[in-house]
């Protein structure tokens, strides 16, 4: 059999590892606990509501109009019966917007396409005179011309001396962009255009071309 002092150490000894065995029960929960909340507000972060969105109490603030509303009715009729004691009643005044079309920018370059009434047209039905001009009726549409493909033909002259036989003189053409290209330059501004600024890459160039 053991003896009371074996018993105290074994006692002893179990106390130690209970109380070890607690605090590291104690740290696994804290642990546990700052993973909840850190889950927490990844999950609000990514599925909650956005920020721009607006919450219950500040949609309260706009309210405060139509809280206001009584009062504000209560002074009006109140000020409305004091103008209808009164022999003169003040209107105030307001403005009202204009409505319709805003104009074409004048900075737009215009071509007129005149309609004229044919000759057959340009006498009274009745009197049989000729009409005279009387003004002109002017209505404006914004017209867009889309890209337009074509080829330029570089027609270098060429010279000789009837007198002698020193060769042909042919005339100069600038420089291409590209020596040996059939693209212009016009041509290469509109591909780096529409890629990097249209966003169309190349191959769909190709079949709108």
């Amino acid at each position: 059999m053991q003896s009371t002092v074996e018993l105290e150490q074994e006692n002893s000894q179990l106390k130690e590892a209970l109380a070890a065995r607690e605090s590291q029960v104690d740290h696994l929960k804290s642990y546990v606990e700052q993973l909840e909340q850190a889950l927490i507000v990844m999950r609000r972060h990514r599925f909650g509501p956005s920020s721009e969105k607006s919450s219950g109490q500040q949609v309260l603030i706009f309210n405060e109009a139509e809280a206001s509303e009584p009062e504000a009715q209560n002074e009006a009729d109140t000020e409305s019966g004091a103008e209808e004691a009164s022999d003169n009643v003040a209107v105030a005044g307001y403005s009202r917007s204009k409505k319709g079309r805003k104009p074409l920018p004048e900075s737009l370059p215009r071509i007129d396409v005149v309609h004229d009434l044919p000759e057959s047209e340009k006498r009274c039905a009745v009197h049989g005179v000729v009409l005279e001009a009387a003004g002109e009726k002017i209505s404006e549409q914004l017209d867009i011309i889309p890209a337009t493909v074509q080829v330029l033909r570089h027609i270098r002259k060429q010279y000789s001396c009837p007198c002698c036989e020193n060769g042909m003189v042919t005339a100069t053409k600038p420089t291409d962009p590209i020596p040996k290209s059939q693209a212009s330059s016009g041509t290469l501004a509109a591909i780096g255009v529409y890629q990097y600024v249209d966003g169309l890459p190349l191959y769909r160039q190709v079949e709108m071309l």
